[in-house]
């Protein structure tokens, strides 16, 4: 078993899933409606509320990562192209009588690197990551307001 992410129909992240080690891909999920029993029931229109993905978070610090739709549709393209142009080159090979030697080799396309993305702006970004304005603490007021009293005592004893 194995954790992967599920993310909105937009690609943000929402949490984590754990499923079967083989899993991959990108398979979409749907919202479930509760009978009156309690029991789970299909709807009969199914809603689509996101994905869960089988391609890991590989890019380190993200604040709110986001799965690029985009780029795996073209790299499932490209898997499936190479597939055709496989099965193609194998179907010639073994119209010419089978020779060894030129068998061809499928060679998958490399998945890419950047599936993951920023989700959130670098105004969001600069918002969540400036420091925060100290507050003052109960003793530093405590100990502020015993200073002032010392004071005030001070110039009483002192007769002002």
């Amino acid at each position: 078993m194995k954790l992967v992410p599920k993310v909105n129909t937009d690609g943000l992240y929402l949490e984590d899933e754990l499923v079967d080690d083989a899993f991959s891909g990108v398979v979409p999920f749907y919202a479930e409606s509760v009978g009156e029993q309690g029991d789970i029931v299909a709807p009969e229109k199914p809603e689509l509320v996101g994905y869960t993905v089988g391609v890991p978070i590989t890019t380190p610090g993200l604040y709110k990562p986001k799965f690029d739709f985009a780029a795996w549709k073209a790299y499932e393209s490209a898997v499936y192209e190479a597939q055709e142009a496989y099965i193609s080159a194998l179907d010639d090979w073994q119209a010419k009588g089978r020779v060894a030697e030129e068998q061809p080799v499928y060679i998958a396309p490399k998945q890419p690197d950047n599936l993951w993305t920023e989700g959130l702006t670098p105004k969001e970004i600069a918002e969540l990551t400036k420091p925060a304005t100290p507050e003052p603490s109960e003793t530093v007021l405590l100990r502020q307001r015993l200073s002032d009293l010392e004071l005030v005592l001070t110039e009483i004893m002192l007769g002002k």
